[in-house]
């Protein structure tokens, strides 16, 4: 079985971006554009990582330009963007295509598990992967990434990997 620990990223910093290296945390994939309404929504990404980076959550951008051609700067022009207006301290990767044939292969995936319909139609369409590599949840851009429903999500998920392991030992009755 896939998960999304088997895909990587180029970095927007350099290097790359192994999904293998967030298993047994909670990831939140954003994908991510500077000229779009939704933008100020990297507010939001920011202080949830700032909030959750040390509970195992990680926030990963994922710029692209597939949508009303919104992004159309290269890897510079996005990173002081992002630097300047947003102080994006959570990981980037570079520009991506998400939908359509030149898909990168982790939003492929996401088409072929979760359906055709529920690939990103817009920017800033969100997708949280559980510790596991599978996808917990999927919301539109119109969902904020602090949004209660997210954030609910993400509670639960902690608290399963966080729940005490059951003893296998047995009490036994005094007589």
């Amino acid at each position: 079985m896939t998960t999304a620990h088997e895909f990587e990223f180029d970095a927007l910093d350099g290097g790359r971006i192994a999904m293998a290296d967030f298993a047994g945390k909670v990831v939140l994939v954003v994908n991510t554009a500077s000229e779009c309404g939704f933008t100020t929504q990297y507010s939001d990404m920011e202080a949830l990582w700032r909030s959750y980076r040390d509970r195992d959550v990680v926030v990963l951008g994922v710029p692209s330009n597939d949508f009303g051609k919104q992004e159309p700067g290269d890897e510079t022009d996005i990173r002081e963007f992002c630097a300047h207006y947003y102080r994006i301290s959570f990981p980037m990767t570079t520009k991506q295509h998400v939908i359509g044939p030149d898909a990168h292969p982790f939003y492929s995936w996401v088409a072929r598990e979760l359906g055709e319909d529920m690939a990103p139609k817009w920017n800033f369409h969100k997708y949280l992967i559980d510790s596991s590599g599978a996808i917990a949840g999927a919301w539109p851009s119109k969902v904020e990434p602090r949004d209660k429903e997210i954030g609910n999500v993400i509670q639960d998920l902690l608290s399963l990997s966080r729940a005490p392991e059951r003893s296998t030992w047995t009490r036994k009755k005094s007589s």
